[in-house]
């Protein structure tokens, strides 16, 4: 943070209109002779003289020309003064400190956008402060957010930026405003994770998932993208119960599926702990993925298609990727999305016209 408030200012500095009298005393000039000189109207010297008026830089070259100081000489002189007189100003120090505290807010999170997203409601500073020191789980807004998840991101080997610890902190947040009763169970959410590729065949049965989760002892949470955040989804523990939280970034079924997957791989590999940060990537080629990152991945493929995923032709079909798509039970979009990732499809083909988007189903989410 700036300390630029705290540079310290001369104790006593003159105002500039006292320096311009005694330089025309100085030289036994009237204000209507100086005026003369500077071919400006007596009530513009007037006023200067009697702090009335503030020097301009054309009014300071004029006076330096005149009277053979240079410009900069009577600017710092009338700024030396103006900020004494404004650090002893009780009512400009409040203002200024409110500035430093909004700073302070911002320096954590977007506040504006977490404001219109509904997890900051405060109007005055000190209910904002106090919400943001709860969002990050602070006691001191001089501290730093401690965050601890598995985070599927699109820049895998940098650390979360500002943006993502935020969004991890907004489902942490809502994660602990109703964690499941039911009980953990590992056996069961392998169970579910099973099923869901054939369960998720429209945008609508991604409703109740928050629902079949809780069931199992898991929160899943859905918190919408931030702009520029490139954050898919997270698993973490919160209270001691497992969450996975999902951005919808993107949007169609297969993605959003395939990301809810891969969180609950954590969670079933037992990747996720109280102490670590484990960073990853969304298409990351495999040679850029950590062994973690990839178990991950193989973990969720497995769970998506439990028998394997058919050979596919030299030359791919609409209609083979419909036949596929009813022997293994899913939808059509998860088959196309399958054969992109394995690179045996154009990311632009024309098959995934009309895939559906799931953001609408994850708002309903509580």
């Amino acid at each position: 943070m700036s300390t630029a408030g705290h540079d310290p200012l001369p104790i006593a500095p003159v105002p500039v209109g006292e320096i311009l009298e005694r330089e025309l005393q100085a030289r036994g000039w009237t204000q209507a002779d100086f005026a003369v000189v500077l071919d400006r109207p007596t009530q513009f010297v007037s006023e200067i003289i009697n702090g009335k008026k503030e020097i301009t830089r054309d009014s300071a070259a004029q006076l330096g020309a005149a009277l053979g100081h240079t410009a900069e000489y009577w600017l710092n002189h009338q700024d030396q003064h103006l900020l004494v007189e404004q650090s002893r100003n009780p009512q400009t120090q409040v203002r200024l400190d409110e500035v430093r505290r909004r700073a302070r807010l911002n320096d954590k999170g977007p506040i504006q956008l977490l404001k219109r997203r509904g997890f900051l409601t405060g109007s005055s500073l000190e209910e904002l402060e106090a919400e943001v020191m709860d969002l990050f789980e602070l006691d001191s807004l001089e501290d730093e957010p401690d965050i601890a998840a598995a985070a599927r991101r699109a820049n895998p080997r940098e650390d979360l930026s500002g943006l993502q610890r935020v969004w991890v902190a907004c489902v942490r947040k809502r994660a602990r405003q109703a964690l499941p009763q039911a009980q953990y169970s590992e056996s069961a959410l392998l169970a579910l994770a099973e099923s869901l590729a054939k369960k998720l065949k429209s945008a609508e049965d991604f409703r109740d998932l928050e629902e079949q989760f809780s069931e199992v002892g898991v929160r899943l949470v859905y918190v919408e993208a931030f702009p520029g955040a490139k954050i898919d989804g997270c698993a973490m523990f919160v209270g001691g119960v497992p969450v996975i939280g999902l951005s919808g970034r993107g949007k169609r079924l297969d993605k959003v599926l395939f990301t809810l997957l891969h969180e609950v791989a954590h969670l079933l590999l037992r990747h996720v702990d109280a102490d670590r940060l484990i960073v990853e990537s969304l298409d990351g080629e495999n040679g850029s993925q950590s062994d973690q990152e990839q178990e991950a991945n193989s973990k969720a493929g497995h769970l998506c298609f439990s028998n394997g995923f058919p050979a596919a032709p030299p030359r791919i079909s609409a209609s083979w990727v419909n036949e596929v798509a009813v022997a293994l039970g899913v939808a059509h979009i998860v088959v196309v999305g399958q054969l992109q990732h394995r690179g045996r499809l154009d990311w632009r083909t024309s098959l995934v016209k009309d895939a559906p988007s799931v953001n609408s189903a994850l708002q309903a989410w509580k």
